[in-house]
């Protein structure tokens, strides 16, 4: 098992607002210590009807526009802003990643070259986006299995294996859901995909939207490489995920727990620790001997 590695999912957290979104990768990279700062690109009237995109948003204290599309363009990042934020990112030594939600988003992300590219649940049936980072980014391709059956899952893998990339697939546990209750969260699922998939794919994740941060521990413990949680600066910010999502101080914890975690799952070396021999000779140098 390698060393966890911690993604901040900053997504549109950053409310349209490059200052938030620099201070973001920052507060990650400096005082969390993350290993990635990731962020969301959309082309909204590719993914989205006509009538998805004139609707009201669902939940119209949380939104940005009078419909659901003006909504999701005002968070909405263009590729020269992702081309900054990357440079920023290199900067503060922590590398950049994007969630891409339609083949253009993923066209104009692959242009600037991350090592990492994510594949967020709700796409990942869509072929045309794996067809199209399947024969044209090199880098990591990062997948979660929110909302998927087994089939499905199967199904994907075995796409990637087809088109000789599975080796460069991260598969992630992940439930659905902002926040997902404790009992939701399933970690054995993290078992599960080992069992099917460790062989065959390059590495295993835990894409996390619960409350807290003890979770994440046990799934260090239980073999996930990749720890992604929604992280913002301020939960009571207007939007969707910052409910859902770490604020600073809690990132840095769970960048330390999960550290502390992994450098703890070992077998003893020797059957008597060198540690614990100072102790051994002081507590038990009177007691009969065997």
């Amino acid at each position: 098992m390698k060393t966890p590695k911690i993604i901040a999912e900053i997504g549109a957290n950053h409310k349209g607002n490059m200052d938030i979104a620099k201070e973001l990768i920052q507060t990650a990279a400096i005082f969390c210590k993350v290993n990635v700062a990731k962020f969301q690109k959309r082309h909204n009237k590719e993914l989205l009807s006509e009538a998805e995109y004139k609707a009201p948003h669902p939940n119209p204290h949380n939104s940005y526009g009078d419909t659901y599309g003006a909504h999701r363009e005002f968070l909405e990042l263009d590729l020269d802003q992702h081309k900054e934020l990357k440079k920023w990112c290199e900067g503060l030594g922590v590398e950049y990643s994007t969630s891409v939600w339609d083949v253009t988003s993923a066209k104009e992300i692959t242009s600037i070259n991350p090592k990492l590219i994510k594949i967020p649940s709700a796409c990942n049936l869509n072929k045309k986006l794996l067809d199209y980072l399947a024969d044209n980014f090199e880098g990591e391709i990062h997948l979660s299995f929110g909302m998927t059956t087994q089939e499905e899952e199967e199904k994907i893998v075995s796409f990637f294996e087809q088109k000789q990339r599975a080796k460069d697939l991260v598969v992630y546990s992940c439930t659905s859901g902002y926040p997902v209750p404790f009992e939701d969260i399933c970690l054995l699922e993290i078992k599960r995909l080992q069992n099917q998939f460790s062989h065959r794919v390059k590495s295993l994740g835990f894409s996390g939207h619960h409350l807290g941060i003890a979770v994440d521990s046990a799934a260090v413990a239980l073999g996930a490489e990749w720890i992604e949680r929604h992280f913002t600066l301020d939960r009571t910010w207007k939007g969707t995920d910052h409910a859902a999502s770490l604020e600073p101080d809690g990132m840095r914890k769970l960048v330390r727990d999960s550290n502390a975690v992994y450098r703890a799952l070992s077998y003893k070396k020797q059957e008597v620790l060198d540690i614990e021999k100072v102790q051994r000779n002081k507590l038990k140098s009177n007691q009969i001997k065997w």
